[in-house]
């Protein structure tokens, strides 16, 4: 007798290799653990084959279930294909994705390509302005996805951590200037957890430059003229990381979230959504 696989267990099973957990795959598939664990096992019966080892720390695939993993994804994005065709919504949709240039250059390369990949159908327009600028966006309804630092009492969904780390060119130590010349990005929490350091800190310093782009902020320190506050993540290899040795003081970390418009109800924008979580989280 044939094997028919069931699609809905293949997108269970998916998103289980991708989280490495029950858990956490459960808000991906709209199911309890319990019974993402059930279909797991069904999966597993139906094909008569063992697919994922459970370790105290993870879920992961054994050597069939990495097998079965490629075919699954390639099936998901054919139902995905053909289901558009049918149902002649097979013109290219398009989601307006939001996210400040520091982390445009550095998170999303390798999520953008995966995800044009498995959803090729999809055009993604890329708004790149600072994070306060985004969460205006949402609000009036011009863009459908934001990944945004998060605001002091912002309540959104935080994927990942941040390091923030001061930063200087290579070949000048311009945190021994007193007082200390700081490059800062015009608006939001990157700039003001470098302001609220200094100031808890007693160390006197002057800004030297301001911008809403990273490349501007870059342009300055790579010149020696200052030092600043930048994303772990985003720091090019053109600046170094200055060490806390050298007596400046910590910075917070920032935590990078993910928002969506309300008003957006396409599909492409949830699975972009869940392509940004699932490849965002630390």
């Amino acid at each position: 007798m044939r094997t028919i696989l069931d699609l809905e267990l293949l997108n269970t099973f998916v998103a289980v290799v991708e989280t490495e957990s029950f858990t956490a795959a459960a808000p991906y598939v709209g199911r309890s653990q319990s019974a993402v664990s059930m279909q797991m096992q069904r999966l597993e019966q139906s094909l008569g084959k063992q697919l994922l080892v459970r370790t105290p720390k993870a879920v992961v695939p054994n050597a069939s279930g990495n097998q079965l993993l490629e075919y699954a994804r390639r099936l998901l994005a054919l139902s995905d294909e053909a289901s558009a065709t049918i149902t002649r919504q097979s013109e290219l949709a398009r989601v307006r994705l939001g996210v400040p240039d520091d982390y445009a250059a550095s998170l999303l390369p390798q999520i953008l390509r995966r995800f044009a990949n498995e959803h090729p159908r999809v055009v993604i327009e890329l708004v790149c302005e600072p994070s306060e600028r985004l969460n205006r966006a949402i609000r009036d309804n011009r863009i459908d996805l934001a990944v945004v630092t998060r605001a002091p009492d912002q309540s959104i969904e935080v994927l990942r951590r941040e390091r923030l780390v001061w930063v200087s060119s290579p070949t000048h130590a311009a945190w021994y200037s007193d007082p200390l010349p700081v490059a800062l990005f015009e608006t939001g929490t990157a700039r003001a957890h470098v302001l609220r350091a200094l100031a808890d800190s007693g160390r006197a310093y002057h800004c030297t430059y301001s911008s809403a782009s990273l490349s501007g902020l870059v342009t300055v320190v790579r010149s020696g003229l200052s030092v600043a506050g930048l994303a772990l993540c985003s720091v090019p290899d053109s600046l170094r990381v200055i060490q806390d040795v050298e007596g400046l003081p910590q910075l917070d970390d920032l935590e990078i979230g993910i928002l969506q418009n309300p008003l957006c109800d396409l599909r492409a924008v949830d699975r972009l959504r869940d392509s940004l979580r699932r490849d965002l989280s630390n």
